[in-house]
């Protein structure tokens, strides 16, 4: 319990170090963001993706615009189940997202989505909203980007009516529902530097026994450029399990559960942002990889991973271009 209590205490500080961190970056953030409009311009395009590698970003789209995405994982690079025998992890899929997100309006965004899953709740479709409730301006009267994240996600895998005991043992259709609620806090420090920070809640109606429902994480991600069109983007979160619930589930299943960590390369090519990642999470959805990684960077057990995204816009009397910073 004290180290959870250590833990929160740095995000808590982190949070704190990102809202005083008004002079850092900000003569060349105003250069580059500031127009005639006065010392109330927003900041815009403090990331470049409503998705870093396996958090949210504080993006909505534009309105009218549709964003086709595919997100897919493989298998393990390196430890027992990686190597050149596996042709390091590209012999394996361990899980693959397709969605459709929509601009209802520059500020709310709503999606639809079909995930593999990674863990034993399969065939995922997921329903999404995504509001920007706040939005940093250049003169820092608002120091962050906040936007609120809702996701209802259903298992539609046939239930397991041999264990009563498995995590896919549905009675009836609301257990087959998880829902996945985020604020996400974001600052643009500079042209080149953002941050987020991502209080987290996961309930998930049916789980193996002492596995909570309701589960609390925060995470953390960033985004560094270092060219015109690159970025080296990572992401962190930190699940809050009791821990006497945590070693009984983990000696039940064999294994531990580890913090989803990733790193990655962004790169923008047009109407293109394309994502090369490397994380320890073989799921995608928040559901599943915030309260269910099980692999481990330190065992090799961390998989390539890529996400495309690829933008449409259906209202031609306002064009609007992400690439000005």
């Amino acid at each position: 319990m004290k180290k959870n209590t250590n833990k929160l205490r740095l995000c808590i500080s982190l949070l704190a170090i990102m809202i005083s961190f008004n002079g850092y970056g900000q003569d060349e953030l105003e250069k580059a963001m500031a127009t005639s409009g006065g010392k109330s311009e927003k900041v815009i395009a403090t990331f470049k993706a409503t998705k870093l590698i396996n958090g949210h970003t504080n993006e909505t789209l534009y309105k009218h615009e549709l964003d086709f995405k595919v997100d897919h994982r493989f298998g393990d690079i390196a430890g027992s189940n990686g190597g050149i025998k596996k042709f390091f992890g590209l012999d394996n899929s361990t899980d693959v997202r397709i969605g459709f997100e929509y601009g209802v309006t520059d500020k709310l965004t709503i999606g639809l989505a079909r995930a593999k899953g990674a863990t034993a709740v399969q065939q995922l479709y997921e329903g999404s909203l995504k509001y920007r409730l706040l939005e940093q301006t250049v003169d820092d009267k608002v120091p962050l980007a906040v936007t609120l994240f809702g996701s209802n996600t259903i298992a539609a895998v046939e239930a397991n009516k041999d264990d009563p005991t498995a995590a896919t043992s549905y009675r009836n259709f609301g257990e087959r529902m998880n829902w996945v609620t985020q604020i996400i806090l974001a600052r643009k420090f500079s042209s080149n530097l953002s941050f987020s920070l991502t209080p987290s809640y996961v309930h998930r109606n049916l789980t193996t026994f002492r596995d909570p429902n309701d589960l609390f994480a925060i995470g953390a991600g960033g985004r560094l450029k270092f060219t015109k069109r690159m970025a080296l983007v990572v992401d962190y979160f930190l699940p809050f399990r009791n821990k006497a619930d945590k070693e009984y589930v983990e000696a039940q299943r064999a294994t531990k559960f580890y913090n989803p960590l990733g790193v990655g390369l962004e790169i923008e090519t047009g109407g293109h942002v394309f994502h090369i990642n490397f994380t320890n999470a073989t799921a995608i959805q928040e559901m599943q990889f915030i309260p269910e990684t099980t692999s481990s960077w330190l065992k090799g057990q961390y998989r390539w991973g890529f996400s495309i995204s690829r933008r449409f816009s259906f209202d031609r009397k306002k064009v609007k271009s992400e690439s000005k910073e």
